[in-house]
């Protein structure tokens, strides 16, 4: 809102001051070269433009944690390959009934029960239990996989979020830079006003202090902006510091239906893998009672005289202590499965409830919104119109019109606010569900 100057206040202004070249632009040929390089200028800042969706995407491919989950997912996939398989089998090799005594002492020949032994030794857990290995082991690796989409919606709520921030602080930088600008121009008319008798002497120090209160804001909004472009770089890199163009959109999925499909809310999809492998390390801690068993196959040479010798042999555990090892093992595994179970109900209900304070603080931003668009600035507008046609008819000071302005200002402010408030609100609600 210009108080002295109407929109055509540039047009007796000398070319180079209104930043256009001294050159007489009335030669078709420089009309056509200074065409050429503005549509040239113009495209420039287009490709050098990041967008709401480039900037998800970017975030997705380049985040370092997305990298991690990924190699998270390739290691419980190459575990995968080893569960269930048998121990890796055993070599003895040693010497049995060396004499350390008599005539024969140290001799592995002359007595007929030295020997040199060398044994082959494998390990074999039941059935049961390998089976709830390889259970154990697929349900980590769906776990792994739930977990990624998690935290890929987690990436994409926080980069556009911290877009969002830094768009909302980029819109209130814009809108303070024309006030300041329209304060420059009104203390560049004042002196004139004054001597002329059409002002007062206060009114350029009313104008000064307006600036310096602007400033301060100004000082504020850089501060902010250089955080929000901070958050924005974690993301997208050195991208973050272009300009940013599009918004997060509508929602993707009406609040109705978020909550009919809030059973699949990304971070409840963890819980049946994570129930599946409790279940699984039940199932195995149970297959402990049973036992395992092992068997050995060894080869005894002895002296020539004697004749060599095989042996074979087969061993059994024999968990004869279940009440007091394999009972609380399996008791305790049962524990967790049904701590999963709880836990998996109390997350549901606070989603639930998250969802039903974002679906009502979103529709009070919807009606305030339309409330200060509709009404509000009109409102605001209208009084500062009025107060600086008064002022004009000398019929009022420049302090109303500075006040009147300031509210003018706090609208607009809020509404970039609110418009933030509410993008913010979208980009949770759509990255609740994966698509």
């Amino acid at each position: 809102m210009s108080i002295f100057y109407s929109g055509a206040r540039n047009e007796h202004r000398p070319a180079r001051a209104r930043g256009m070249p001294s050159t007489d632009m009335r030669n078709p040929r420089l009309r056509c070269l200074g065409l050429l390089l503005t549509g040239t200028a113009l495209v420039a800042g287009q490709a050098h433009a990041l967008g709401f969706a480039e900037a998800l995407s970017i975030a997705e491919q380049q985040s370092p944690r997305a990298a991690a989950l990924r190699l998270q997912i390739d290691a419980a996939e190459s575990a995968q390959k080893a569960a269930g398989t048998l121990p890796d089998p055993k070599l003895a090799v040693g010497v049995e009934s060396l004499p350390i005594s008599g005539m024969d002492r140290w001799s592995l020949t002359r007595d007929s029960m030295t020997s040199q032994r060398i044994a082959l030794m494998q390990e074999v857990p039941n059935q049961a239990k390998r089976d709830a290995r390889v259970a154990n082991a697929q349900a980590r690796v769906e776990r792994e996989r739930a977990t990624q989409v998690v935290q890929r919606l987690q990436i994409r709520q926080e980069v556009g979020l911290a877009w969002v921030a830094a768009q909302a602080v980029e819109q209130r930088d814009q809108l303070l830079a024309e006030l300041l600008a329209e304060n420059q121009r009104l203390q560049d008319s004042l002196p004139a006003r004054v001597a002329g008798g059409t002002a007062q002497a206060g009114d350029l120090l009313a104008a000064q202090q307006e600036a310096l209160a602007l400033s301060d804001r100004r000082d504020d909004l850089r501060r902010d902006r250089s955080k929000a472009r901070a958050m924005l770089r974690r993301w997208v890199g050195p991208r973050a510091d272009e300009a940013l163009t599009g918004d997060p959109g509508a929602l993707t999925r009406p609040v109705e239906q978020l909550r009919t499909d809030l059973a699949h809310h990304a971070e409840l999809e963890l819980y049946p893998a994570m129930q599946r492998m409790a279940r699984a390390e039940s199932h195995e801690a149970q297959a402990e009672s049973r036992g395992d068993w092992s068997w050995e196959v060894a080869y005894n040479r002895r002296g020539r005289q004697w004749g060599d010798m095989v042996s074979f042999q087969v061993t059994f555990d024999l968990p004869w202590q279940k009440d007091r090892r394999q009972v609380p093992m399996i008791e305790a595994k049962q524990r967790e499965l049904e701590r999963l179970e709880a836990e998996q109900d109390d997350v549901a209900r606070r989603h639930l409830q998250e969802l039903d304070d974002n679906a009502a603080e979103l529709q009070a931003l919807q009606s305030q919104l339309e409330r200060l668009n509709s009404t509000g600035l009109r409102l605001a507008r209208e009084r500062a119109d009025l107060a600086l046609a008064n002022y004009r008819a000398a019929k009022g000071d420049l302090s109303a019109v500075l006040v009147t302005r300031a509210q003018v200002l706090e609208a607009r402010m809020r509404l970039i606010d609110l418009q933030a408030q509410r993008d913010g609100l979208v980009v949770r609600l759509n990255n609740l569900i994966a698509d």
